[in-house]
């Protein structure tokens, strides 16, 4: 699945830094339309009180029904169960669980940056896990019932894909343990002033 995604330059303005429609307009070569004015069902709305821009000044703008629709379109059954239908990936299989160059970990669905590479670390769950958020602003936390216990799933703030669990089991510096899918994420390695 990793091979499909194409390699990212990690200049802001090249890969993170553009809104959701130049994102989606460069991935799929497509042109939307105007903007609508209702909602996805799929799609939660930020609250009202929520910030349109992270702290560290990315477009937390939901997508459209039309984008949204442009930005599922490729995803493959096991994407598709996990990013939309919030299942979890098997342990140990995900292509971006032994990724260890330096770079930057982004929302598979609509880019938004999410986790350094330098805050991943061997938790030896089976899955990637990090313990600082690039930023904050870029998550939503929810209680999660599901399978007879209590945790806090992780979505995306901006397209709300699901990326996985946060546990308080983790290192220092932040005693979290951010588990996530590897095909929630794809990876941007960080250039060198060999490349």
């Amino acid at each position: 699945m990793g091979s499909r995604i194409p390699k990212l330059s990690l200049a802001p303005e090249r890969c993170f830094g553009a809104s959701l429609r130049t994102i989606v307009n460069q991935a799929h070569g497509t042109r939307l339309g105007k903007r609508q004015e209702e909602s996805s069902s799929m799609t939660k709305q930020p609250a009202q009180d929520s910030p349109t821009r992270s702290a560290s000044g990315y477009d937390l703008t939901p997508p459209t029904d039309a984008e949204k629709a442009v930005l599922t379109a490729d995803l493959d059954a096991e994407e598709r169960r996990v990013i939309l239908a919030h299942g979890t990936e098997r342990p140990f299989c995900g292509g971006l669980l032994e990724e260890k160059r330096e770079g930057m970990f982004a929302c598979r669905l609509c880019g938004l940056p999410l986790f350094r590479s330098g805050s991943k670390f061997e938790s030896g769950t089976g899955w990637p896990s990090f313990h600082t958020p690039f930023d904050p602003d870029h998550l939503r936390y929810l209680r999660d019932g599901s399978h007879g216990m209590v945790r806090t799933e992780i979505r995306c703030r901006r397209c709300d894909g699901h990326l996985g669990h946060v546990f308080e089991d983790g290192p220092a510096p932040t005693g979290l343990r951010y588990c996530l899918n590897s095909v929630s994420l794809k990876f941007a390695e960080q250039p060198t002033d060999n490349q």
